[in-house]
Formats: structure tokens, sequence, C-alpha cells
């Protein structure tokens, strides 16, 4: 098997899993970038995850075949957005610690999702959707020698993290709203007294990470898992926040590094199959992801350097 060959099998895989950590990391941009830390996001892709599993076996059985995944996709936005204010009402109008907050978020998500496993179907998981985002190869371009591992057998969910994080970069650095996020994990006290509610601007943040954690589990969910379990998101979240770290707080920057970390789960995923990597003990490889993040985390210890206000609350006229 020769090293293009190995790439067009790597590849598409690192898309697909790299997916949900892209937009992971997003969300949890958009909830630092306004000041709030997100520790939550493990917690907010377990109900998406749970969210889209349910709901596409519901729009499934009413007949809408292929676009229940997607509308699934959307159902998950609103309940991850929502679910969000389980820590955005403590964190910004009680000055609650958010880390503490987090945790108990994540613990909360799999003890709710898996009681309500067991309430619906009377078991430990769901069943397995009839309809999955399929794999997708794009025209022309997918016939292309060497550009084809980027656009054969890819799911469309990849190309949409992709966009979201340029659409992302674009809002937070070059739009009017943007500013005023940015304002309020700078220098809350200025944002406010510029007039900027500061309050405001943070349950908005921390909404659009609910709602974008809440996309990345429904994405995982319909395009690679299929069904929701206990196992069904383990670590993906902490891995998204990692990559939020790494690119220093920039989609662009988070795109890239979650991108690395989907290569590494690919690598452990199929790493049996591919020459060289079939020597190596599988648990060496399932262990690889984790490895590579930790170390990539600290190369960038000292020199990643967070919103200076984040998680510090903020009362008007104090700090």
């Amino acid at each position: 098997m020769g090293f293009l060959e190995v790439l067009y099998i790597i590849v598409p895989i690192a898309l697909a899993y790299s997916a949900p950590l892209i937009i992971a990391a997003l969300g949890g941009i958009f909830s630092e970038r306004s000041g709030v830390v997100n520790i939550a996001l493990e917690g907010l892709m377990v109900m998406g995850a749970f969210t889209g599993v349910v709901a596409a076996l519901t729009l499934s059985k009413m007949g809408l075949g292929a676009a229940s995944p997607w509308l699934a996709m959307l159902i998950a936005i609103v309940v991850g957005a929502v679910f969000s204010l389980f820590l955005a009402i403590p964190a910004i109008l009680f000055r609650a610690d958010q880390t503490v907050l987090g945790v108990a978020i994540n613990l909360l998500a799999v003890g709710l999702a898996i009681f309500l496993v067991r309430a619906l179907y009377g078991k430990g998981q769901t069943d397995s959707i009839p309809n999955r985002i399929s794999k997708e190869n794009v025209p022309f371009l997918s016939d292309i020698p060497v550009l084809k591992m980027f656009f054969a057998n890819v799911y469309y969910t990849s190309y949409i993290a992709i966009i979201l994080a340029f659409v992302a970069w674009y809002i937070i650095f070059k739009t009017p709203f943007g500013l005023r996020l940015r304002s309020v994990v700078e220098h809350p006290m200025a944002a406010d007294t510029m007039g900027i509610n500061v309050t405001k601007m943070r349950f908005i943040g921390v909404m659009i990470s609910g709602g974008f954690g809440g996309l990345a589990g429904a994405v995982y969910a319909t395009s690679i898992s299929l069904n929701f379990s206990v196992t069904t998101i383990l670590g993906q979240g902490f891995l998204a926040i990692a990559a939020m770290i790494f690119g220093k707080w920039n989609p662009l920057g988070a795109m890239g590094a979650a991108l690395f970390f989907g290569f590494a789960q690919a690598i452990s995923i199929i790493g049996q199959q591919l020459p060289l990597l079939d020597q190596i003990p599988q648990v060496y490889l399932l262990i690889a992801p984790y490895l590579l993040t930790i170390l990539a985390l600290a190369g960038v210890v000292g020199r990643a350097d967070a919103p200076k206000a984040v998680g510090v609350p903020y009362i008007k006229g104090k700090r």
C-alpha cells in the first residue's frame, strides 16, 4: 500500500472525526470570548447527541426519511442553547464558580440523558437511526488525483464545520457584534461605560456556545455513532476545549488543532490496517489522540494567553 493510498483512507476519516471537534471548539470560543469559561462542552455534546438521535428516530417514523438527521441537528442546536442556561444563569447572574458549574453540568447531562433513554426505550441505549448522514463524492473534484482524498467519501458535515470556522472568525474579528463580544471580556467595565450590556452579551455568547455544542453532538451521533449510549460522547468535548486552547481562542487556529486531533483519532481507528502501524498494539493507538493532546497543550502552556477577563464575574459598577 503506497503513501497516497494510505492518505486516501485516513483523510476522509480524519475529516469526519474533526467536524464535531471543530464545531464544539467554536462554541467554546464564543463563550470564552464573552467572558464565561465553558468546561461544559462535553455535557452540551452529550445533550446534542441524545437529542439528535431521538429526534432523528422520531422524524424517521414520521416519514421524513433522509431529511430527518438534518432536521434533528436543528433541534439539537435549540436544545443545546437552552441547556446552556444551566451555565449562563448561575455564572452570569449569581457569580457562581464557572469551572465547578461546568463539571456539574457535564455530570448532569450524562445522568439526565441516560435516564431519559431508559424511560423512552427501556434499555441503556437508543435504537440505531435508519437514516444517517451519508458519505458523498463531490462532483468533478472527487475524480482529481491527490485532491480526491478531500472530496471523495466525505461527509458534508465536515465541510459545514470548516465553513462555520471561517464564518465564526469573520463574526468575531470583523463585525460590530464581534467587537462588542470581545470588549466584554477584554475590559468589561469599559464596555459597560460605552453602553454595551455586558450581561446580555455574555448570555448571548454562552447560548451560542450551547447551540454549537448541541450541533457538535448531533453531528457525531448522526454520522458516526448512529445511536446514543453512555459512551457515545466520551472525551470529545474535552478534546474540543484542548483545540480551543491550542488554537489560542481563534476559530481558524481551533479548526487547525481539531483537524490535527481528528487525524490522530483516525490513526487510532484504522492504524491496525496500515503498514508499519499494524504491528503496534491496539491499546497504544487508542491512547494516541489523548497523548498527542497532552503534548500539544504542553507545548503552548505559557504562550496561549486566554482572553483577559475570562472567568471573572461582572456586576455593573464592579469588576
